[in-house]
Order: structure tokens, then sequence, then C-alpha cells
């Protein structure tokens, strides 16, 4: 083994990535405090170094995987993921790019790469993006319909609310989300508008409880579909492990009798 290929698996070991697990973690709590005033007052210049220290050795483990693996680095998502993180926390954070300075909390978002059971999560929910885009459609226009809908019915009495089809929109949205929706919304409209409960109610039912659920659905599909895929990759290995050490046994038990046939000779 090359000293390319020992620094690439020195990197890539259990334990130095749980290290990097647990300086993520720290990195975390660092910057919150940095945003305590007494906290940044009293041990400020301590928590900079210390999250100083943590990004070089974020920026030590990306060069580490880059010689180990070469041009296979980009090749992975998660490591192009992993190097943008790190990358833009060493723009210099000054003058007008002083803003970058509060992205630095994007390292946390590491965990994401790091932790197997994060990465199995986002897998699923990126495999479940194009089934959520069609649900997204039919939710966009129910509420397009709606808001036209609102707007023209509503929208002289109530022209806050209902007076555009973007102030319709937004108005529709707090409904879905069921926050204040009676009393701080459809109970004054019904004032003007005794009738105006049936649509209100049947569009709670075809937003929060219908179409809503159509979102959950397809996700808990996504994360089922992404565990089986990884029981059969993990059966299959086995399965081709097993057949190896099957056919290593067969080879002894040949090059055994080999052997036994050789001293009978002699």
């Amino acid at each position: 083994m090359n000293l390319r290929e020992q620094i690439g698996t020195f990197i890539e070991a259990p334990k130095v990535q749980n290290l990097i697990t647990g300086l993520i973690i720290v990195n975390a709590i660092v910057l919150g405090l940095e945003t305590w005033e007494p906290a940044e007052r009293r041990f400020g210049g301590v928590l900079h170094v210390v999250d100083a220290a943590i990004l070089w050795v974020f920026v030590a483990e990306i060069a580490g995987k880059m010689i180990g693996r070469g041009f296979r680095f980009f090749k992975s998502g998660w490591n192009i993921f992993d190097f943008i993180i790190v990358g833009i926390a060493l723009v210099p954070s000054s003058g007008a790019l002083s803003v970058l300075r509060a992205l630095r909390i994007l390292r946390v978002l590491r965990l994401l790469s790091v932790v197997p059971q994060m990465r199995t999560v986002v897998s699923a929910l990126l495999h479940a993006i194009p089934g959520m885009m069609s649900v997204g459609a039919l939710i966009g226009l129910i509420f397009y319909v709606s808001s036209v809908l609102t707007t023209n019915i509503f929208g002289a009495s109530f022209p806050d609310w209902f007076g555009s089809i973007g102030a319709s929109m937004y108005t529709l949205f707090q409904i879905m989300t069921l926050e204040s929706w009676s009393m701080g919304i459809v109970r004054p409209v019904m004032e003007v508008y005794p009738h105006a409960w049936i649509f209100f109610i049947l569009f709670i039912l075809a937003t929060s409880f219908t179409v809503l659920n159509l979102f959950i659905g397809i996700i808990v599909d996504a994360m089922q579909s992404q565990h089986k895929d990884e029981n059969e990759e993990h059966h299959s290995d086995a399965v081709m492990v097993h057949e190896d050490i099957a056919s290593l046994r067969r080879e002894i038990a040949d090059l055994h009798g080999e052997l036994k046939r050789l001293n009978n000779k002699a």
C-alpha cells in the first residue's frame, strides 16, 4: 500500500470519522455560543481559536480524502457537498463579504454526509422529489383556482385578505396551516357571507387533510424503498462473501487431496 492509499485509509477509518462527527457537534456549540453576548464577551478569544482550529481540521480531512481518492473524490455528491461547505468557510468574511461569516453555521450540515442514517434520509428525500413535484403541482393548481375564486367573491369586502391573487394565496396558505383560520379569518368573512364556510371547509379538506398527506405518503414510500434497496445490497454482499468462502474451501480441499496423492507416490 503506497502513501496515497495509506492517507485515504486513515482519513476514512471509523475512529477518524467519529472524531470528525464530534468536532462538527463541538463547532455547532461554539458557533451558537458566539451569538450569546455574555459568552462572547468572556470567552470570545477562545471560541474564535477553537472555531479556526476545527475549520483547519476539516480542511485537512477534505485534503486527505482528495489525496486518497484522486479525481474519484468528485464522483461522490457527498464529497462535493463537504467540499463546498468547507470552501465557503475559507472565503474571507470582511468588507462586502462580511455576510459570509454567518454562513459558517452551514458547517453543521456536514452531519448529513458524515452520519450514515442521515445520508439515508436525505437520499430518500431526493428520490421522492419527482413524486413531490407532482403533488406540488396539484396543490399549486388548487391554490390558484381557489385564489381566483376568493378574490372575485370576497375581495371587495376584505381587500387586506383577498384583494388580489397574491393576498388570497397568502391568506389561503394561512388557512391551510390551520393557524387562526376560524376566528381570525373565516368567521369574520361569514359575518358578510354566511355560506362562506362551505368553501373554506372544502378547501381545508382538499389541502390540509388530503394533498399534504400525499407528501407524507410519498416520503414514507421513498424511505421504505431506500431501506429495501440497502437490505438487498447487504444481502447480495453477504451471498458473494459466502460463495467466496465456499470456493476457497473447495480449493483448500483440492490442494489437500493433491498433497495426499503426492505423499502416497513418494
